[in-house]
């Protein structure tokens, strides 16, 4: 029997990764690709999409409470995290299904600014990035694991969020949160 390690790349508040070490989580990535649920099992959102300063590519600060005013798909990512790898190219082609309707936004704490669009570019991401270096929109969202995405209504409004998703599964979700129609010729 082969011994198996997993690792576990933790960013954000210290408390948060003593939590993690010390088993005293609120919250659990239950499936991959499901909705992060509350140990009472109800789904976990924030009332306010958060305000933090995060760095576009061209190195400017930005507050993101300025993207609020559109529906938004946020969604937390790094180059060498294989499950964001895969979701990439379908979060590419859910933009430019309904890229007019909601606002796309790639937020990445981990990566520099070349590697970020050099991946975002190979992936065929068109949206907004931005770099998050200080983990400071990435902690206020909560999160515990990548990728990470949270749908954020018009008036900033976090009405959900979720874990790995398929280009059905995103679009699903944008219907569902924003009644907008998108969908695939599949």
């Amino acid at each position: 029997m082969g011994l198996v390690m997993v690792g576990l790349i933790a960013v954000g508040a210290p408390e948060v990764r003593d939590a993690i070490v010390n088993g005293k989580t609120d919250a659990v990535l239950s499936n991959p690709g499901e909705y992060q649920l509350s140990e009472e099992g109800e789904v976990v959102t924030r009332s306010v999409f958060p305000s933090a300063e995060v760095i576009d590519v061209n190195g400017a600060t930005v507050d993101s409470a300025e993207f609020i005013g559109v529906p938004m798909v946020v969604n937390l990512w790094f180059a060498a995290c294989p499950p964001c790898q895969r979701e990439m190219p379908d979060f590419a082609a859910v933009h430019e299904l309904v890229g007019d309707e909601v606002r796309f936004v790639g937020i990445n704490p981990i990566d520099s600014a070349s590697a970020m669009t050099d991946f975002a570019d190979r992936m065929g991401v068109k949206y907004e990035l931005y770099r998050d270096p200080l983990a400071e929109l990435t902690d206020a969202l909560g999160t515990l694991g990548f990728p990470y995405t949270v749908f954020v209504d018009a008036t900033g409004v976090i009405v959900g969020d979720a874990g790995v998703l398929t280009e059905d599964e995103l679009v699903g979700l944008i219907n569902d949160y924003f009644d907008i129609e998108g969908g695939s010729d599949t």
